[in-house]
């Protein structure tokens, strides 16, 4: 029966019988360690035929031809392939026909030898000794090569999320990405810490979540006897810091949210929040343009494509007015308009509008219907209505309806919400508990009152900006990626068993 036609569990009792031989050989299949010295990348960029070389290197066979008393092997390491020329007679007649012949696509070998060009004109390795290092006993996808070329990809979407070590095994190339993600975290804390501020960790376990307008993953702890919540933001826990004496403070985070999955919402996701003591909206304006600039610019990124739209993040970052974008994409002034003026010109637009919704929400739902799918370039967007913003002061101008807050949208997408944030505690209370006569009403994202930051606050907190950035969102921007699933290496996925 060829191996096409075998079934999965045949091709695995196979690989345990090889297993098993090789075992009897006296060869352990499983050893503890492995010396490794050289790369394949490393090895083909610096190759001369004036220079014998030899190497030691270790990865994951890819593809194996063995004719006779000689063999080919292509193995695959963390930077790239390489071929691999096996003689009987260099390893061993018993070895070669005991261990090599017992090799299958996947396993994992550690080989020394000499670096040579064969007659086609390919760099390789001449095998002077070989050892096993991990034998796979479940065949691998995209593991059958033909003639220099994988067929058989490993490309179904689900697949590829719900396997990720599968995934980069048949395309290696899909790590850069991660590779990229590691380097742009590294560079938003490269900035900060640069600019004085404090890393820090807040609780993801709290008794009271807050922060932002979302629904919480719920837990209970044994011990403590209570309902604890995961955190959907970091934002009351850092501002406590700031009351503390802390004047910058930055967190990256795991947020947790339960709440819809789309291509740009995945239910635990890493954010980056940021405050300064003694700062506003409008230093956060200019502190997260230069931020973003600057990480671009570390990781090769000042001009992009997202969203099919080619994005410069090396020119200045518009800014503009929430009422005067909404003024312009429909005729309407909105600055004074009340809630049922907002449902007129929803149901003029046809923008599908639950008659729960109450101002704030109905507003949030026509500037998202409407104008943000023409935020293409940076765009700081100010002025937000009080009603869906219940941490931000008011406008200085005396307005209480407009609160100092900015989003920031680049190709159609939000990237970062910001604050003049509240430091009056008396009027943070009355806030509050507005949202709560709204979840009373049924608004299951309305924010709770949290006791134990108004007592802090009554302690007094300085004036102070505060920025967050989703970044799996700004790892999507650099890396030209348009689902949040390919920036996270294991996002949630449905169970099998449910579907």
């Amino acid at each position: 029966m060829s191996t096409e036609h075998k079934t999965l569990q045949q091709i695995i009792e196979h690989r345990h019988l090889k297993l098993n031989k090789i075992r009897e050989f006296g060869v352990d299949p499983f050893p503890h360690e492995f010396k490794r010295s050289d790369f394949s990348e490393e090895i083909l960029e610096s190759y001369n035929p004036d220079i014998q070389r030899n190497v030691t290197v270790a990865g994951r066979i890819i593809s194996i031809r063995i004719m006779g008393k000689a063999s080919f092997v292509h193995i695959q390491d963390e930077l790239g392939k390489i071929q691999l020329y096996v003689r009987r007679d260099d390893v061993g007649a018993e070895f070669y026909n005991n261990v090599f012949k017992n090799l299958d696509l996947g396993d994992i070998i550690g080989l020394s030898g000499f670096v040579f060009k064969t007659k086609m004109g390919e760099i390789s390795i001449h095998v002077e000794s070989l050892t096993l290092l991990a034998k796979n006993l479940r065949p691998l996808p995209n593991l059958k090569e033909k003639d220099g070329i994988a067929f058989n990809a490993f490309e179904d979407k689900d697949h590829t999320y719900r396997y990720r070590h599968l995934d980069f095994i048949a395309n290696p190339q899909r790590k850069l990405v991660f590779i990229q993600r590691a380097k742009t975290i590294g560079a938003i804390r490269q900035f900060l810490d640069v600019h004085g501020y404090i890393e820090v960790e807040t609780p993801v376990l709290q008794p009271q979540y807050g922060g932002a307008s979302a629904r919480p993953f719920t837990t209970y702890h044994n011990t403590l006897d209570e309902k604890l919540f995961l955190r959907i933001a970091d934002e009351l826990y850092l501002k406590k810091l700031i009351i503390g004496g802390f004047e910058k403070v930055y967190e990256l985070a795991k947020n947790f949210r339960n709440e819809g999955m789309d291509r740009s919402h995945n239910p635990e996701y890493t954010s980056l929040e940021f405050y300064r003591a003694y700062s506003d909206l409008f230093d956060m304006m200019d502190f997260t343009e230069e931020l973003i600039q600057t990480v671009a610019k570390s990781v090769d990124a000042n001009q992009l494509v997202y969203n099919s739209h080619e994005i410069f993040l090396n020119k200045p970052f518009k800014r503009e007015s929430m009422f005067s974008l909404l003024e312009d994409c429909t005729g309407h002034s909105f600055e004074d308009l009340d809630r049922d003026g907002l449902l007129k010109i929803a149901r003029e637009k046809h923008l599908d509008i639950n008659e729960k919704m109450n101002y704030g929400q109905i507003l949030d739902e026509i500037f998202s219907e409407l104008v943000e799918p023409t935020l293409i370039q940076p765009t700081f967007v100010y002025d937000y209505p009080t009603a869906i913003s219940p941490l931000a002061k008011h406008r200085r101008d005396g307005n209480q309806n407009i609160v100092e807050r900015f989003e920031l949208f680049i190709g159609q997408t939000e990237f970062a919400n910001a604050f003049t944030e509240l430091n009056d505690p008396v009027d943070q209370r009355e806030r509050l508990e507005n949202q709560a006569k709204l979840r009373d009403l049924g608004d299951e994202e309305a924010q709770p009152v949290d006791e134990s930051f108004l007592e802090a606050l009554e302690c007094g907190m300085p004036p102070t900006g505060g920025v967050g950035i989703g970044v799996d969102r700004l790892v999507m921007l650099i890396t030209g990626q348009n689902s949040i699933k390919d920036v996270i290496l294991f996002p949630a996925m449905k169970s099998l068993k449910d579907q």
